[in-house]
């Protein structure tokens, strides 16, 4: 369910038309609903509840980091799963307590493991030997104690797309469970490592149930057998990657996901953690882009827009799928016919959908890309030097700017010309300020 809704024939989010915010702000502009992302978080939240388990939901600020973002779900009660050092410390400036973090991620540098234990966050999810040896060094130097999970993997194939599967044996992610009672017995023997939780995450937008039960079956076991081996296992991480409807997809309901978890693992008797992302932000979020040119081809008609890849990269990155519809609404007998839907940026890979059925769109009309919310802006780039795509919650009748749309000035401020570089001519600043 989200709040993107034709009103009197206009598309609104809630109860902004969107025209407004193209008006106010500009295209492309990225907008949320906060009453979708309350909605979203309740109800992942009650279904465990209703299954009998008290979770501890970590939104994966990976999905979407943008401040305003985390504190509205952080003052719902969400904690945060981080994967970086900027991960974490926007967590922290959202509000997020510490005590409610997790760092997951497979390459964490000295540094970040340093921040994390001063920090004080809830947990860190290491992935490797060497990881858990680093950890050990730094913790012993700060002279601090790390509670740690294993990420374990369970060689669960996730049946999606091959980039976003992470619990298979080719996969980078994990410790092979079948090693794991060894690194678990290491990671014991190491000064200031207590590992107290076993984590896992077998990737993203999944649409089936049973690898998340055969995962969560091998997790269970792995924990019998950690007690059983003296270790104080108190904790299970469940991970995310509960998937969306984009197209035809049909995923799970939360209720369902949730009396499948428990069954799994209630058993135990363990703190369950989660760590959804794109179930919370998902279609919460619409890409706002207006149409700059409709050219006809001999063998194709080509819709360009204002928005391109390093707006909106999933359908470049992984042939992902977002719903496309008109601002104004089309008139219910309006004849739809096959388009190219594409980006002005000198990439035929920029390239949003191919022979899309779509109503009469004209040069100058608003449409909306739909289930935006996650890896949206916060994938963006400014490729081809176009400017950062800028952010919008809406919440009930009025709307905020979370992230500016970037300045030229800002963006060419990040680069910097060495004195040793000679400009016959002198820098475009320089000559503005000569011309006055």
């Amino acid at each position: 369910m989200n709040h993107f809704d034709y009103i009197d024939g206009v598309l609104h989010a809630e109860s902004v038309p969107l025209p407004r915010i193209a008006d106010e702000v500009g295209t492309p502009v990225y907008v949320y609903s906060a009453a979708t992302l309350r909605r979203h978080y309740t109800v992942f939240v009650d279904a465990f509840r209703k299954a009998g388990v008290e979770p501890n939901v970590c939104f994966a600020v990976k999905a979407n980091s943008n401040l305003a973002v985390i504190a509205l779900l952080g003052s719902l009660g969400a904690g945060a799963d981080v994967v970086s050092e900027g991960e974490l410390r926007r967590a922290l400036a959202a509000g997020i307590p510490p005590e409610r973090i997790v760092f997951s991620g497979v390459g964490k540098t000295e540094g970040e493991l340093r921040f994390a234990l001063e920090t004080g966050i809830h947990e860190i999810n290491v992935e490797s030997e060497s990881e858990i040896r680093l950890l050990s060094k730094v913790a012993d130097e700060l002279g601090r104690d790390a509670e740690i999970a294993i990420r374990v993997n369970p060689d669960v194939d996730a049946k999606t797309h091959e980039k976003i599967s992470t619990g298979r044996k080719e996969n980078k992610f994990g410790i092979d469970i079948d090693k794991a009672e060894d690194i678990y017995a290491l990671a014991a023997s190491l000064p200031r490592i207590t590992p107290v939780s076993v984590a896992l995450h077998i990737g993203s937008q999944l649409t089936d149930l049973e690898p998340y039960r055969l995962a969560f079956r091998r997790m269970a076991d792995l924990v019998e057998r950690l007690r059983a081996n003296g270790h104080p296992i108190r904790r299970v991480d469940l991970g995310g990657g509960l998937g969306i409807p984009y197209d035809a997809e049909t995923p799970p309901l939360p209720d369902a996901y949730a009396q499948m978890a428990v069954e799994e693992v209630k058993h135990l008797n363990c703190e369950v953690m989660l760590e959804p992302g794109r179930m919370i932000v998902g279609n919460a979020g619409i890409l706002l882009s207006r149409a700059l040119v409709v050219k006809q081809g001999d063998a194709k008609r080509f819709l360009i827009l204002d928005s391109a890849m390093n707006d909106l990269i999933r359908p470049a990155l992984y042939n992902g799928h977002h719903g496309l519809r008109p601002v104004v609404e089309p008139a219910a007998d309006a004849p739809y016919a096959p388009v190219d839907v594409v980006g002005p940026i000198c990439e035929s890979g920029d390239t949003f959908a191919k022979d899309r059925s779509l109503p009469p769109i004209e040069e100058g009309d608003l449409v909306a890309f739909s289930s935006a919310g996650a890896y949206g802006a916060v994938m963006a780039s400014t490729y081809n030097s176009r400017l950062l795509v800028p952010e919008v919650l809406v919440d009930g009748d009025h709307y905020a700017v979370i992230r500016a749309r970037q300045t030229y000035e800002e963006m060419l401020g990040l680069d910097s010309i060495p004195s040793w570089i000679g400009t016959e001519h002198g820098t475009d600043a320089e000559r503005i300020e000569a011309t006055g």
